[in-house]
């Protein structure tokens, strides 16, 4: 496949990946179609009127921003408001379990503009995932087409041969046209190394190790490529969306994993292989693990979930996430992936009695469980589109 884009002229990306411009750019999507003066911009990123001006008057020109009208002022003109433009630009978002593929298409503002469903075998070998992935993704694209504001920003935000090409390890420059797709998220089972794109053993597919699934695709598709975890995409997303201070995202579907947010910040350590949840050994002579271990978390939730003994993979994902919360003293427990959401109460009731018996031991309050809705894929996308608004921990 030649790339899912084709040259429509654009500006280069480079020019609005300044500290300055994502501010802006944030307060531009966090104030939603009401839009935001000039003046408001200025006083809240403590920028000069005339550096606010700049940007935003380059904003305007490559589509990304547009005047939405006027605001009283106390003294003086009315104030002019500019909005960001969701459809100037979008991002592809890809949730690769072991056994099925969810895509979404993403706008600027994170709303899913057009989505995908398709069975896949992790295990099928390399060729075969990349080329079903870089399917889905072309069919996504070709399926979706942009509206008015999209038709507005036709030569928006061009190709991004330094930016988030570079991050991405692509060696060419992303092709663009209507509406600009800024790059593709991959989410997936780990382990991996998410700075350099490469997976590692994947739990059950040792096959997979070394392979540079970052570079296969950005080759495959023509346009940047980030690659991280599912559990790290699903945390970022949520973080994005506001969820705020400490939290681990629990993540039981086809495997079981976490998501750490620590300070607002996604945690994925100094290899990038923090959240490896799943394997921690609760039980010294318990069940083998695919892993190679013995008696792991995953292993026992799973061979629970498998017979239909619901309560006690709760109990047993609530002792893991009693373990986290000592070790790391978080704020908060989200549940999520396909086998919580199937069926919700029984994991919420079973994780909250553990953490429940824990802080009464302790004194301490105890540290409160949600769901999370099942959203690798629109976290995937956030890989893509959260540098642009200031989100380096992406």
């Amino acid at each position: 496949m030649a790339g899912v884009n084709r040259t429509n002229g654009g500006v280069n990306l480079p020019a609005l990946r300044s500290h300055n411009t994502a501010l802006v750019l944030d307060l531009l999507r966090g104030a939603g179609t009401g839009g935001i003066s000039r003046l408001e911009i200025a006083e809240r990123t403590g920028l000069t009127p005339q550096a606010v001006s700049k940007i935003t008057g380059r904003l305007r020109e490559t589509g990304l921003a547009v005047e939405a009208g006027h605001r009283a002022s106390t003294g003086g003109k009315p104030r002019t408001v500019l909005r960001l433009v969701p459809g100037a630009g979008h991002a592809v978002g890809i949730h690769l379990d072991r056994d099925a593929l969810r895509a979404v298409r993403v706008d600027l503002a994170g709303t899913v503009v057009g989505e995908r469903y398709a069975a896949v075998d992790l295990g099928a070998g390399a060729e075969a995932v990349v080329g079903a992935v870089a399917g889905e993704v072309e069919a996504l694209v070709r399926g979706v087409r942009g509206g008015d504001e999209a038709e507005a920003a036709s030569t928006v935000l061009g190709s991004d041969a330094k930016g988030v090409a570079a991050r991405s390890g692509s060696s060419r420059p992303t092709a663009v046209s209507l509406p600009a797709l800024l790059g593709v998220g991959v989410a997936l089972p780990g382990p991996l190394d998410h700075t350099r794109g490469v997976l590692h053993r994947v739990t059950g597919f040792p096959e997979w190790d070394g392979f540079p699934l970052r570079d296969a695709l950005a080759r495959r598709l023509g346009v940047p490529v980030a690659v991280d975890k599912d559990t790290n995409a699903a945390a970022l997303g949520l973080a994005v969306a506001g969820e705020r201070g400490s939290f681990a995202y629990l993540h039981l579907g086809t495997g079981l994993g976490a998501g750490l947010v620590i300070g607002g910040t996604v945690h994925r350590g100094a290899r990038t292989g923090a959240g490896e949840f799943g394997h921690q050994v609760v039980q010294l002579d318990g069940p083998p693990c695919d892993c190679g271990d013995r008696g792991c978390v995953e292993a026992l939730c799973l061979a629970a979930v498998a017979r239909g003994d619901l309560a006690e993979a709760a109990r047993v994902l609530g002792i893991a996430a009693g373990n986290l919360v000592a070790l790391l003293d978080i704020d908060l427990v989200l549940l999520g992936g396909r086998t919580v959401t199937g069926a919700p109460d029984p994991f919420l009731r079973g994780v909250e009695a553990v953490l429940d018996e824990r802080a009464r031991r302790t004194g301490e309050e105890p540290v409160p469980v949600r769901t999370a809705p099942d959203e690798v894929a629109e976290g995937a996308a956030q890989l893509v589109l959260a540098p642009l608004f200031g989100r380096a921990d992406a």
